[in-house]
């Protein structure tokens, strides 16, 4: 019971900091904002790509698939405002076993806090 809520919540699975992030996007990891698109457009991460959580509750890994992304896409980081919603999607995605789901912790609020670039839509 404690897997299946810690799942549903996004307990489980690595956390990083922003920092941490910026250096794994120059890396080649891939980068998801579980925003909505109206936070989206006020501001994400330039290389982010725009995957709404409910998507990703009604489609789980399929919504993801749906991106196209790059097949060498191994490490997929996860973002939202403050890393609650991301680390949800997190939780749904972990059953994925093609890819590595990472939470980015304090979301695009400590992204922008710590000075990373911002893009605008």
């Amino acid at each position: 019971m404690m897997n299946l809520l810690k799942g549903m919540f996004g307990q489980a699975g690595e956390q990083i900091d922003v920092r941490e992030a910026a250096r794994r996007l120059d890396a080649g990891a891939v980068m998801l904002d579980v925003r909505e698109p109206g936070e989206y457009a006020g501001g994400h991460a330039p290389s982010a790509r725009l995957l709404p959580l409910g998507l990703i509750r009604a489609g789980g890994s399929a919504a993801v698939d749906g991106l196209g992304l790059p097949e060498n896409a191994a490490e997929v980081l996860l973002i939202c405002h403050s890393g609650m919603r991301s680390r949800m999607a997190q939780g749904i995605l972990s059953a994925d076993t093609r890819r590595r789901y990472v939470n980015v912790s304090g979301g695009m609020s400590a992204w922008a806090a710590q000075g990373l670039p911002v893009a605008q839509k």
